[in-house]
């Protein structure tokens, strides 16, 4: 049974992708649904597609999970909203926004995919042999081994078309294309892989019609990956590699935020980080002027104060038991005792600092950066400087308590149906909420400490600037890097290292904005319903789990919901 707002709630079975038309037959207006078995079942039908359909830039693929989430569309417009509980209607709009962006990232990818065809000539016959073997077609070996010959002319054909282009000004694919569709090679040079050895050495004929042609479109494949990587994105892993990313647009951009329900355009969420930012630096010339120096002299003395190698660990254990023992003296959330126990340390190695060249949490895990002895000398202290005593002292708890690790331990614990919905706002914006806070009840020893508060804080309202202007095509990944180390005041590599996650694809569009922009909701909300006390709101919010801040409010102040509701909520003005 599973329990939620002192309700308890039959759980559905599950029902199969064949059961769905039936499915949406016993949904009548007449029996409400309980939301979190239909979440739960909405998910394991997502799972099973993903994981049938594992064809990397497939219309195929495309297709199935478009008309899933088609066919869920449906299924939730069927259910009687007005009456549902507070908490399904809630639920009832998480589903139906997560079913609207993924209709639209679908078709994001099918835009994209339009963008690099002409790059992947081959990678129709590659999809159709998998696609065979998935919907458990008889192979012939021999057939098989003339389609993979056959695809060593296209391969051939491209790459010489494109070594020409690079020899024509202006005529190559831009380094975005380049880098998209070398991705996509290597997708498509892994199913490949998959499709033959699922083959060989059980049908007798196979290796001897196939082995050849496979290995030489697989080389080719390979060489044609690199070559766009290299050649024509200039990317040969190198550090004066150019940073390249994959902009989104301001059409895109915008729905992107609407998705996270904010009512907020992007140049208005660039002007809150603006606003932010003067705050901080406002802040920071009161702290210069008391240790009596100027901001780069302040940032000179605070990246000094770092610990001699091999004590960072110890440094970042202490850290955290001093913010355990400050929140039980302030009362300001409960932590269960399992949760102070279970955390744990681990140390980023040189290679995994070129894209975290700060501390992170990885469950159960913070995980530390700081020099290595095989990291160029330079790069040793910049790493040190990076991540000085006074810096730790707030980023660990952002990471451990009263941050990620205790927020990943309630919310393996309540509502979990909801983890679908994570949202970079709701995680993020968590542990910025607690950096303010805590900058607000003295949490500082020194200006010092002060200071590398500081330096986070700013770096946040950066994020904002930088990453929503480089979605925009405002600014550039090297004008990026320079604000983050002429106004901010990173060392150069960690900067780079920042920047390069920011635009590589790893992350949404919008998850870099979202720290500050979630901490602010957070505080505003925090403001808003101060009547329950600090420890009492906080356990609330972590017992909702993870949800856009907006439907958190509703949540929490009971407010009226219904079908059609929109973000209207100003939080920062």
């Amino acid at each position: 049974m599973a329990q939620a707002g002192g309700m308890l709630r039959p759980l559905f079975t599950s029902l199969s992708l064949l059961g769905l038309a039936a499915a949406a037959a016993v949904l009548t207006p007449a029996e409400p649904a309980a939301l979190p078995a239909l979440i739960t079942e909405y998910h394991a039908d997502s799972g099973s597609v993903d994981r049938a359909w594992k064809l990397p830039w497939s219309e195929r693929r495309n297709a199935r999970s478009a008309q899933l989430v088609e066919t869920w569309q449906q299924r939730l417009e069927a259910v009687p909203f007005e009456r549902l509980t507070h908490e399904d209607q809630v639920d009832w709009l998480l589903l139906r926004g997560r079913l609207l962006r993924e209709k639209a990232e679908l078709l994001r990818e099918r835009a994209r995919l339009g963008e690099i065809a002409t790059l992947l000539p081959f990678r129709a016959a590659i999809l159709q042999l998998e696609t065979a073997r998935l919907e458990r077609k008889p192979l012939a070996p021999e057939a098989a081994a003339g389609e993979l010959a056959a695809l060593l002319k296209p391969l051939e054909q491209v790459r010489r078309d494109l070594e020409e282009q690079l020899k024509k000004e202006g005529a190559r694919p831009s380094p975005v294309l380049a880098l998209r569709a070398a991705g996509a090679v290597d997708a498509l040079r892994g199913l490949l892989a998959e499709w033959y050895q699922f083959h060989d050495g059980f049908q007798p004929d196979f290796a001897w019609w196939v082995r050849h042609p496979h290995g030489k479109v697989a080389e080719a494949l390979e060489q044609y990956g690199k070559f766009l990587r290299e050649e024509v994105a200039g990317q040969k892993g190198k550090p004066e590699d150019p940073l390249v990313g994959d902009p989104l647009g301001a059409a895109e951009l915008a729905q992107e935020i609407r998705a996270e329900w904010l009512p907020y355009t992007a140049e208005e969420l660039i002007a809150i980080g603006e606003r932010e930012f003067a705050w901080c630096e406002e802040q920071m010339r009161a702290v210069a002027a008391e240790m009596q120096t100027d901001r780069a002299g302040v940032l000179t003395k605070v990246k000094a104060a770092h610990v001699p190698p091999g004590e960072q660990h110890a440094l970042v254990a202490a850290e955290a038991e001093r913010a355990i023992a400050f929140l039980k003296q302030h009362d300001l959330v409960s932590i269960p005792p399992l949760c102070e126990e279970t955390w744990r340390l681990r140390m980023i190695g040189p290679e995994q600092q070129k894209t975290l060249p700060y501390a992170v949490y990885s469950q159960p895990s913070v995980m530390v950066a700081y020099a290595v002895e095989s990291m160029p000398h330079e790069d040793k202290l910049m790493a040190m400087r990076g991540n000085n005593r006074h810096f730790t002292r707030i980023v660990t708890p952002h990471e451990l308590i009263p941050g990620h690790h205790l927020q990943r331990y309630a919310s393996d614990r309540s509502r979990t149906w909801r983890g679908l919905f994570s949202t970079p706002f709701y995680v993020e914006g968590w542990a910025l909420h607690w950096e303010m806070l805590l900058w607000d009840r003295g949490y500082a020893a020194s200006p010092e400490d002060r200071a590398g508060m500081l330096f986070w804080r700013m770096h946040r309202c950066a994020r904002i600037i930088v990453s929503l202007k480089f979605h925009l095509g405002r600014m550039s990944p090297q004008e990026m890097v320079d604000f983050l180390v002429d106004r901010v005041g990173h060392e150069r590599m960690g900067a780079t290292s920042e920047v390069r996650r920011y635009i590589n694809g790893s992350y949404g569009p919008l998850y870099q904005a979202a720290y500050m922009l979630g901490g602010l909701q957070l505080r505003a909300l925090h403001r808003e319903l101060r009547s329950m006390g600090d420890r009492a709101f906080h356990d609330a919010v972590l017992a909702q789990n993870t949800l856009p801040i907006e439907l958190l409010r509703a949540a929490l102040t009971s407010a009226p919901l219904s079908r059609d509701w929109k973000s209207t909520w100003r939080f920062a003005d």
